[in-house]
């Protein structure tokens, strides 16, 4: 059972019942720590006051707010607790919208809301509402001592509250969208037949993270005692012209089409599939639990049915 980060009500009208917020998102980072290559043991971090050099006890360190320059406002919990008011643990609707109109920009994170006890019926008729509406609410909410704006939306049968940046927290554009430029009608001809070749349906799971794959084999290998040599890149050769370079492109697009086509067929070095295509061979191999395997031990286990 996934535990809550976050519990409170949703209100839409005169219409309240309590919900409980789950994290949404389980990043895939590798974690590293700092040691001390004498002895590895762990480097700590002190609070240091830096006007002293010296070390800070937690009971002597406030939390401040500078209103100028050397000019300080100390805050406790309770001046916090004082900002929310009666509502800081209640998301509250203030509109319903479409949701193709809301610009990307504005999502940051994704949460889970599930119905708190008492709170199932109210929770399922407002998702039935919602995806006969085809809309999305706009809420706002108070937590972790900051006011969020939030979407929620009906994924799957359950609500997904969307946390969102506040229109002045998205930097403009000034200083970034280029000037005006003339474009042949050639060039945009050709970029058109380069989209069209990588145009396609959406699938999530097309998409892995290579890096982490192969930072874990370099791990892997450390481990075993192995040398490892980094392989120069070829320097950079003068670009082709833009209409040259679209045209090599187009027909990179089609030789990688025939080549994807091969691979599916069975041909082609193993080292040089994806790990989605090395699953893909492995099921077809009858090769159990090969979707726990990283890319390295799936080259390694396909190879040994050879």
């Amino acid at each position: 059972m996934p535990r809550a980060i976050w519990s409170g009500s949703i209100t839409f009208g005169l219409v309240t019942f309590p919900v409980r917020m789950y994290s949404a998102i389980d990043e895939q980072d590798l974690a590293f720590h700092y040691l001390h290559a004498k002895d590895d043991s762990r480097i700590g971090y002190e609070k240091v006051c830096k006007a002293e050099g010296k070390p800070v006890p937690d009971d002597e360190i406030v939390k401040a707010y500078e209103l100028e320059k050397g000019e300080y406002v100390y805050m406790t919990d309770e001046d916090f607790e004082a900002a929310e008011g009666e509502g800081y643990k209640t998301i509250d609707i203030s509109d319903f919208v479409p949701y193709e109109e809301i610009d990307p920009i504005y999502f940051e994170r994704t949460y889970y809301l599930g119905p708190d006890d008492g709170g199932e019926k109210v929770y399922t008729l407002l998702v039935r509402a919602m995806d006969d509406s085809g809309l999305v609410g706009i809420a706002k909410y108070v937590m972790r001592s900051k006011q969020h704006l939030g979407c929620l939306r009906v994924r799957d049968g359950t609500l997904d509250l969307e946390k969102m940046y506040f229109a002045d927290e998205v930097r403009p554009l000034d200083g970034i969208k280029p000037s005006a430029r003339s474009v042949a009608k050639k060039e945009l001809q050709m970029a058109a037949e380069l989209i069209d070749r990588f145009a396609g349906s959406f699938d999530i799971t097309k998409y892995e993270d290579t890096y982490r794959e192969a930072l874990l084999d370099v791990i892997e290998a450390k481990r075993r005692g192995e040398e490892l040599h980094l392989e120069r890149r070829p320097d950079e050769r003068e670009a082709p012209d833009l209409l040259e370079a679209l045209r090599q492109s187009v027909q990179a697009a089609k030789e990688g089409r025939k080549v994807q086509r091969r691979r599916d067929d069975g041909d082609g070095a193993l080292d040089d599939l994806t790990k989605d295509e090395l699953e893909r061979r492995a099921k077809r191999a009858g090769l159990t639990g090969y979707s726990k395997l990283r890319k390295a031990e799936l080259v390694r286990a396909l190879e040994s049915t050879r």
